[in-house]
């Protein structure tokens, strides 16, 4: 099919370009709008607990939406309880609220809580020397709309009023700023990929006009996948930061295809080929194995399409989207470039204008002859004999030293992003850790507990005063009363009852994503419940825990599918059962290093976290995205190095000897590949890694040390150690299945 393909594109080339460039263009309009459609959270399970509570909320009493903050300074020793000053402030923001609430077809939600109209939350309302004092909101708009709504919000407010120093801050605006953080680092990891890596292809294809293929297919990959992420956001939700996952992916993906098939086609000619049958036997051959890891990687990101959360499943349309992207310009963009480029892919040659700068004379017949020399006498033909003669201390030592390095994951940890995730500098960020110092609670620690089912009054207090009694809760307070330690100790609100839909607000004392907040809200949901009620609980610590609670439901699922998947593709593609097995530990080796890696730097804060603000935990979504990511990405390069091991195979007399010489000689044609692809792979995810947002850079510090490990580690040391050790297994399938791949088998030959 690819031959045939190819034969088409081969026939009219121009015209296949021109189509391209009229397509690519109107791709480059429409796309540049994808951003502004993607939303920031998409964190939280739609059919958790939590979800239920906050629907009830906005749906029964419109409460629930994203809390917005507004923290007032006064002077040292002020009272912003009694200031009159602090009280002119308040009110006149009490105005603005009122002005955008949801009742004159605004987004504020009411109440608005202040120390005033709710002394029983001074533990965060009120800071302990009292010169502080918070206002806090619920801003209404969804992921969508409300970090706009907040942000409109905190420029009415201005930096200050009648001497009082006005902050804004909450989740409302947190997510906002992510936003627009998410847009600039983009940018950023754009403008440090794209040179460096079109000066590496400099370097490595030894000219100009040949490094430009895979940049301009990967600038066609990255404008096709914008379009595409439009599209999608026009009917999913779609994280903001499947823009800089997907991107990445576009250009590293690209330029990894592309590079394997110009190498392939400068290997066909050299074989005396013309340019006509190089390129199709290139396609047939390197496009081949192409379009199989292209399969491999988007198998491994569509297995995020089971979970829940719109954050991961947005990855899982994107990330299918832009592979395909990345294959279909590789696949027609690249034959057709070759072929109108003809000679000339080798013009502006730098190694030969470096020799003449040098005044060395440029001798045809001895390029000629490095070019055809066998391979036997190459440098990576040598290390691959020299790791194939030492395979047994390398199959031991290897694995058990990856093995240390993936302890810290053991003490894996997951939570939910909040402002600690930006720069320290930003200013949402900055109020938190200022309301951390001074204030004895955070206002996001407040749990609601939603009762359904037209609660009696007696048991309805009966419950309220248990759940005071659970430790590190401050006070409790409901339509019945407000407690304290099983106590009364207020009236209750009658507004917090409706249609027999009673809530509960739980003031707390502890951090709600640590681990006592973790503790705490299970407590409280083991405390009885009325009878013939039902109980959802809210808060952040309630959202968290059903976060974390989801992804180890759904986990299993995933890897089970991934593993499976990936053991069939492997199999159609190499007729060996041994071989997807032993692609599978080794995969799993390599990530467990990598993973723990992430834990040691950006949940313990090893190395200054790399200049990140650790949380004690890391962002529940992304080990699982990376997982997924660098599993793809690491059958990838198995596909490339098995592709030719097998090439070789299928050539030989079938023993043990041909068995070694196979692997060896397949490392040495795909090693520089490799090795260069995992390098221009690294330079792009690195240029995420320099994203202000510390769950986007460990993001890309995780993958630029997964693409390097596997490329060098595993590729060039386990892989041939293993398959030496292996012997003839490598290549044995039960009789049954033999007949099966060679009637619907996937191979290269």
């Amino acid at each position: 099919m690819l031959a045939r393909m190819t034969e088409r594109i081969l026939s009219a080339p121009r015209a296949v370009l021109a189509v391209a460039v009229v397509i690519l263009a109107l791709c480059a309009v429409y796309g540049a709008g994808a951003a502004g459609k993607m939303l920031a959270g998409g964190y939280e399970d739609p059919g958790s607990e939590s979800t239920h509570a906050n629907n009830v909320l906005r749906d029964t009493f419109d409460r629930g939406g994203m809390q917005f903050v507004v923290k007032l300074d006064g002077a040292p020793g002020v009272d912003m309880t009694v200031d009159k000053n602090s009280i002119a402030t308040r009110d006149e923001i009490l105005a603005i609220f009122d002005g955008k609430s949801v009742a004159r077809g605004g987004y504020v939600q009411q109440p608005v809580l202040t120390v005033w109209n709710s002394p029983n939350l001074a533990g965060e309302l009120l800071s302990t020397d009292k010169s502080s004092t918070q206002i806090v909101a619920s801003i209404a708009g969804g992921d969508e709309h409300a970090p706009k709504n907040a942000e409109e919000l905190r420029d009415l407010l201005g930096g200050e009023r009648h001497g009082v120093r006005i902050q804004t801050g909450g989740m409302a605006l947190v997510y906002g700023t992510i936003n627009k953080q998410t847009s600039k680092d983009l940018a950023v990891a754009e403008a440090i990929a794209i040179p460096i890596s079109f000066l590496l292809l400099i370097v490595i294809f030894g000219g100009v006009v040949a490094a430009s293929l895979p940049v301009l297919v990967g600038g066609a990959a990255i404008v096709g996948t914008l379009a595409l992420l439009r599209v999608i956001a026009g009917f999913a939700d779609v994280s903001i930061f499947a823009l800089n996952l997907t991107t990445a992916m576009g250009l590293a993906l690209a330029i990894d295809y592309t590079l394997l098939i110009v190498t392939r086609y400068r290997e066909e000619v050299s074989n005396g080929r013309d340019r006509r049958a190089a390129i199709i036997r290139t396609m047939d051959t390197a496009g081949r194995t192409v379009a199989f890891s292209a399969v491999t990687v988007a198998l491994s990101l569509a297995a995020l399409a089971i979970f829940p959360m719109y954050f991961l499943r947005s990855f899982a349309y994107a990330g299918v989207g832009v592979v395909l992207v990345a294959l279909i310009a590789a696949l027609v963009l690249t034959p057709a470039l070759l072929m109108v480029l003809g000679d000339r892919v080798d013009a502006l040659n730098v190694r030969k204008a470096w020799r003449k700068l040098r005044r060395r004379p440029v001798d045809p017949a001895a390029d000629q002859a490095r070019a055809t020399a066998p391979i036997e006498e190459s440098g990576w033909y040598r290390v691959s004999q020299a790791v194939l003669r030492r395979a047994v201390p390398v199959a031991i030592v290897v694995p058990v030293l990856l093995l240390i390095l993936g302890a810290p994951f053991l003490s894996l940890k997951f939570g939910f992003p909040d402002e600690r995730v930006l720069p320290k500098d930003a200013s949402v960020h900055s109020m938190a850790d200022e309301t951390r110092a001074e204030y004895a609670q955070e206002p996001g620690a407040t749990a609601i507990a939603v009762v359904e089912g037209g609660v009696a009054e007696a048991e309805l207090k009966s419950y309220v005063a248990d759940l005071s009694k659970v430790d590190a809760v401050a006070a409790v307070t409901s339509p019945v009363g407000t407690f304290v330690q099983g106590k009364p100790v207020a009236p209750g609100d009658p507004a917090d009852s409706v249609g027999g839909v009673a809530l509960v607000s739980i003031a707390t004392d502890v951090e709600p994503m640590g681990d006592t907040g973790q503790d705490q809200i299970e407590a409280l949901r083991a405390v009885d419940r009325p009878a013939g009620s039902t109980v959802s609980f809210t808060g952040l610590a309630a959202v968290n825990n059903d976060v974390v609670s989801a992804m180890f439901h759904y986990l299993p699922w995933v890897l089970i599918i991934i593993a499976v998947a990936t053991y069939v593709l492997l199999f159609l593609f190499t007729g060996s059962v041994f071989l997807p097995l032993k692609a599978l530990v080794l995969n799993i080796l390599s990530l467990s290093a990598t993973f723990g890696a992430m834990v040691w730097i950006f949940q313990e804060g090893h190395l200054g976290g790399f200049d990140t603000t650790p949380q004690g935990y890391l962002v529940a979504t992304m080990p699982i995205l990376m997982f997924c990511i660098a599993f793809g990405l690491s059958m990838d390069y198995e596909v490339f190095l098995l592709g030719r091991i097998r090439e070789e195979w299928l050539k030989s007399d079938r023993t043990k000897e041909a068995n070694d010489h196979a692997v060896a000689v397949g490392l040495a044609r795909t090693g520089r590949v490799v090795t260069a692809a995992a390098l221009l792979m690294a330079i792009v995810f690195a240029g995420i890694a320099a994203s202000e947002v510390s769950f986007m850079r460990m993001f890309g510090v995780g993958l630029t040390l997964a693409v390097l490990m596997d490329a060098s580690i595993i590729r060039m040391l386990l892989v041939p150690a293993f398959m030496r050790l292996a012997g003839l297994w490598n290549w044995w399938a039960p009789a049954p299945l033999r007949r099966l791949h060679d009637r619907i088998g996937l191979k290269e030959e």
